[in-house]
């Protein structure tokens, strides 16, 4: 397996912005395909802004599909795989908190959030699939801020093939430290429990009354942490995740679990 460049981003979105957060998005994805990356991951909401109430009056059924057919034209242009969070319209009663991915190709799919917050079931519907994506010869999956909770979801992800777990968030609580004291109660087991590299990343700055940690890292599939940042602004954070690395774990008896799992006995 080769190895694959990522690029982390925690960014500043404004709430509604949605023409000022793309022409973000497509500078720092320019960063990011100049520095090599194969991917680049951006926050949740990261092209709408976040929002608790009212989405709709932030982004409309037709500044959805305007944001994907921007992004999809992102991916053609610069020549790789873009992650990005918004608002999603379907056309259903409530509209779904979701990740597009784009790439050199086009539309690789779109990822809806499958558990929601206490503070989000009101206004979001959930996702109803558990879905893995390709980027060249890795698998990745996508879960969004609450979900990294819920370790049903990173193991039913690896046993579909994932290589990689992002998990972009939109968490307006507590200072860099503090969140990064968090993430590393958690998702060190997200990716050592099922041997599969672990991204995470952040909206950074002030707005709308809320305040976000930029705070973003990379885990290895032992669970340990290799690339790591914390701050109030914005930044992208580059990792090159090895295919040895995640050979050699998956490959030693003692290290890789999966294969040893009893679902009998989980009913």
């Amino acid at each position: 397996m080769t190895d694959l460049k990522i690029a982390v981003v925690c960014m500043h979105s404004v709430l509604g912005d949605i023409e000022g957060n793309l022409d973000r998005i497509a500078q720092m994805t320019q960063t990011a395909a100049q520095g090599g990356a194969h991917m680049v991951c951006f926050p949740e909401f990261a092209a709408t802004g976040y929002a608790l109430e009212n989405p709709e009056k932030v982004c409309s059924a037709n500044d959805t599909k305007e944001i994907i057919d921007c992004l999809i034209q992102m991916g053609r242009d610069m020549g790789l795989v873009l992650i990005v969070g918004l608002i999603e319209h379907t056309g259903e009663k409530k509209p779904y908190i979701a990740q597009v991915i784009a790439g050199p190709k086009g539309l690789v799919g779109i990822y809806r959030k499958t558990h929601l917050s206490p503070t989000e079931k009101s206004v979001y519907s959930a996702g109803r699939n558990l879905h893995v994506f390709s980027c060249g010869n890795w698998t990745f999956g996508i879960q969004l801020c609450y979900e990294a909770h819920f370790p049903e979801i990173s193991t039913t992800m690896a046993l579909s093939g994932a290589d990689v777990l992002f998990f972009p968030h939109a968490s307006p609580r507590g200072d860099p430290e503090k969140k990064m004291k968090s993430w590393l109660r958690h998702l060190p087991a997200r990716a050592f429990d099922n041997g599969v590299f672990v991204v995470a990343c952040n909206q950074a700055g002030k707005g709308a009354g809320l305040s976000f940690p930029g705070v973003a890292l990379v885990l290895g599939p032992d669970g340990r942490l290799l690339e790591q940042f914390r701050g109030k602004g914005e930044t992208i954070l580059f990792a090159v995740l090895k295919g040895e690395t995640l050979k050699s774990i998956r490959q030693h008896r003692m290290k890789y679990f999966l294969p040893e799992r009893r679902p009998a006995l989980y009913q």
